[in-house]
């Protein structure tokens, strides 16, 4: 759900659909939470990005839903969206074959095509999902910001942290 990476910190968003949201999250914080999140982290000079991860198909990856995503990060100040599909790795894809079993009987044949080589989508499909967010890859306006020689743009750049002697407690002391 929460990721730092590269002065950018990233937050998951894989769908604003309750249903999905409450059946393959559960107990996670509402995504309308975490878009409310990038918008205040982005007030503060945080940058932010939104991954629409994990897309999952037959579940999460309505063309109209994946919109709405774009659409509301764009409007939070996300620098940039990705598009990620599922990783069954390990135990995972055990547990996820289980609970489409019980709750989506219908996508468990489609999911055992898709996921036959193992832990990663077949590439077909990879591609399939990064269309979805490709024409808004780079920034929720769908342009790309300039970038410099290290591939960052100014407005990536992390704002400068104080030393950690200057940074507040969160716990006091």
């Amino acid at each position: 759900m929460f990721v730092h990476w590269a002065g950018v910190t990233s937050l998951s968003v894989p769908t604003l659909d309750e249903r999905a949201w409450r059946e393959t999250e559960p107990h996670t914080p509402h995504p309308r939470k975490r878009l409310e999140a990038v918008a205040e982290l982005t007030r503060n000079g945080i940058p932010s990005s939104v991954l629409v991860a994990p897309l999952m198909p037959g579940i999460n990856d309505d063309p109209r839903q994946v919109e709405e995503v774009l659409e509301l990060a764009g409007e939070a100040g996300a620098r940039n969206v990705t598009g990620i599909g599922l990783h069954l790795r390990g135990e995972l894809r055990d547990v996820f074959f289980d609970w489409l079993r019980q709750y989506r009987p219908d996508l468990v044949d489609r999911y055992e095509e898709l996921y036959e080589r193992g832990a990663y989508l077949r590439g077909d499909e990879r591609k399939r999902l990064a269309a979805l967010v490709r024409g808004r890859r780079g920034s929720p306006t769908g342009h790309s910001p300039r970038r410099n020689a290290r591939g960052i743009s100014g407005r990536d750049q992390a704002p400068q942290l104080r030393s950690r002697s200057e940074q507040p407690r969160l716990f006091g002391g």
